[in-house]
C-alpha cells in the first residue's frame, strides 16, 4: 500500500550563460545591534566552454582580506546550483573577483559568502542564460525495408542524422536526438520494424541549446 508518483522520467537539464558580465558588485550589510554584518565584492563574469566552473582571485592591495576569499568562492558556487531560468545547476562559468570592500568589526565568512551569491545571481542574469539539454548517441540496426520510416520517426525527435553503414542486409543508422525526445523510442522502433529493428545502448554525446519551446515549458 505504499503511494507512487508515476511520469515520465526526469531529464537532466543545465544552465549556462553566452555573454560576460562586468563589474557585478553587490553588499551584504545588517545591523541587528552590537556586532554586524558586512561584506562586499565586485565580480566579472563569463563563458568557460567545456571546462566546468573556474574561480579566479584577483584582489589586490588587501580589498578583500585573504581569509574572506575562499567564504566568496563558496557563495559563489552554492549560487551556481539553481540557475534563473528553471533552477537547473549553470555550468561551464569562470568568475574573477576584481574588488571589494570589508569592515574591521562587521565583516565576516557568512557575510561575504552572502555577497559572493548576491553578485553571482545578478551576473548569471546579466549574462545571457540558456537552458542546455543533454544529447544522446543513438545507432539504430534495422533491415533496409524500414530504414525510410526510422530515419523520419528519428527527423521528427529533433535527431540530427550521422554515418550510416551497411553490414551484411543490414544498415546501421547513427544519430544525435535529445534525451527528452527518447522516452518511449523501443516501443516506437519495434511497431516501425515490426520488431525487426533494434538499438544499441544509448550513450551521453553532450550538452546543447534547447529550442524556445523547451525553456517555456521548463520554466513554468
Amino acid at each position: 500500500k505504499v503511494g507512487a508518483t508515476v511520469g515520465e522520467p526526469q531529464v537532466a537539464f543545465r544552465e549556462t550563460i553566452t555573454a560576460p558580465a562586468e563589474g557585478v558588485r553587490a553588499v551584504f550589510k545588517r545591523q541587528t545591534g552590537g556586532r554586524g554584518q558586512f561584506g562586499d565584492v565586485a565580480i566579472n563574469m563569463e563563458p568557460n566552454p567545456d571546462k566546468g566552473f573556474e574561480f579566479v582571485d584577483k584582489i589586490k592591495g588587501g580589498a578583500i582580506p585573504k581569509e574572506f576569499i575562499p567564504a566568496v568562492e563558496q557563495g559563489v558556487e552554492e549560487a551556481l546550483r539553481s540557475g534563473p531560468i528553471a533552477s537547473y545547476p549553470v555550468v561551464d562559468v569562470k568568475v574573477t573577483l576584481v574588488d571589494g570592500s570589508f569592515h574591521a568589526v562587521d565583516s565576516s565568512e557568512i557575510a561575504f559568502k552572502v555577497a559572493g551569491s548576491m553578485a553571482c545571481q545578478d551576473a548569471v542574469r546579466r549574462a545571457k542564460p540558456i537552458l542546455l539539454e543533454p544529447i544522446m548517441q543513438v545507432k539504430v540496426t534495422t533491415p533496409d525495408e524500414y530504414m525510410g520510416a526510422i530515419i523520419g520517426d528519428l527527423n521528427r525527435r529533433r535527431g540530427h542524422m550521422g554515418q550510416m553503414e551497411t553490414e551484411g542486409d543490414m544498415r546501421l543508422i547513427q544519430a544525435e536526438v535529445p534525451l527528452s525526445e527518447l522516452f518511449g523510442y523501443t516501443t516506437t522502433l519495434r511497431t516501425l520494424s515490426q520488431g525487426r529493428a533494434s538499438h544499441h545502448p544509448m550513450e551521453f554525446l553532450k550538452y546543447s541549446k534547447a529550442p524556445e519551446s523547451l525553456v517555456e515549458k521548463n520554466s513554468e
